[in-house]
């Protein structure tokens, strides 16, 4: 079956993850991550993507990011992908893929999700078991958005200058909301959008997008589910 073509708005925030090949590990010792660090920003400021959190983690990474471009994003995977790929097979002396496939990626509503989604990324080592506290693990945007610490791959997304009208009120406000994690609901919403390739916001701005892109936004209900009230309310039946 062919695949959809991806959810590209330029301007609006997606969230994306690539993995390594059935999950294997990708990152093992620090010049590994200073390399793909590098490379993620390179790529951010030669196509135009405004990164506003990441977390790189032993066998895959996150990327919430902002496109300036229709393209931005593709290249930028494309780029950090083929160069990293070249890097890790001459350091280990291997051949063959590295990646499991099509970087997956989920376009969002910032209002509502751009924080959420913000938490849920930096916390990625925390729910791995990796440390106790987002703080503890280095390889994340959590120290720009809730230190203050210099990251040049970070540009902070207007929902977050929202926060404050300083950055240590800011970073104090953004530190706070961390501390909390997620609950089940938002997390599944965010895991489900971004594996499926669907939107992640709410009724009308799915309806907002569909109308820009002329394509669905969200999956057809199922069988099971055009039977239930809720459906035919929703369709117009009853």
């Amino acid at each position: 079956m062919a695949r959809l073509p991806r959810f590209v708005l330029p301007g609006y925030p997606q969230h994306v993850i690539q993995r390594g090949n059935n999950r294997q590990q990708i990152l093992f010792e620090e010049e590994d991550y200073w390399f793909l660090w590098e490379k993620i920003g390179v790529a951010a400021e030669k196509f135009q993507c405004d990164i506003h959190a990441y977390v790189l983690m032993p066998n895959h990474f996150h990327l919430l990011l902002t496109p300036r471009l229709e393209n931005s994003i593709g290249k930028l995977m494309q780029y950090v992908g083929r160069y990293y790929v070249q890097y890790f097979n001459s350091r280990y002396e291997r051949t063959g893929t590295l990646w499991e496939g099509r970087y997956r990626a989920t376009l969002l509503d910032p209002k509502t999700y751009l924080l959420p989604v913000c938490h849920y990324v930096e916390a990625n080592p925390v729910r791995a078991g990796l440390v106790e506290q987002v703080s503890e693990y280095a390889w994340s945007s959590y120290g720009s958005n809730a230190t203050g610490s210099e990251d040049p791959l970070i540009t902070p997304h207007p929902e977050y200058e929202r926060l404050g009208r300083s950055a240590k009120a800011r970073q104090a406000s953004y530190a706070q909301t961390a501390e909390f994690p997620l609950d089940d609901t938002l997390l599944k919403a965010i895991r489900d959008a971004t594996n499926k390739a669907w939107l992640l916001g709410d009724h009308d701005f799915c309806q907002a997008v569909e109308s820009l892109l002329n394509r669905r936004a969200l999956p057809r209900p199922r069988g099971g589910d055009r039977r239930s009230a809720a459906y035919r309310r929703h369709a117009g039946m009853e």
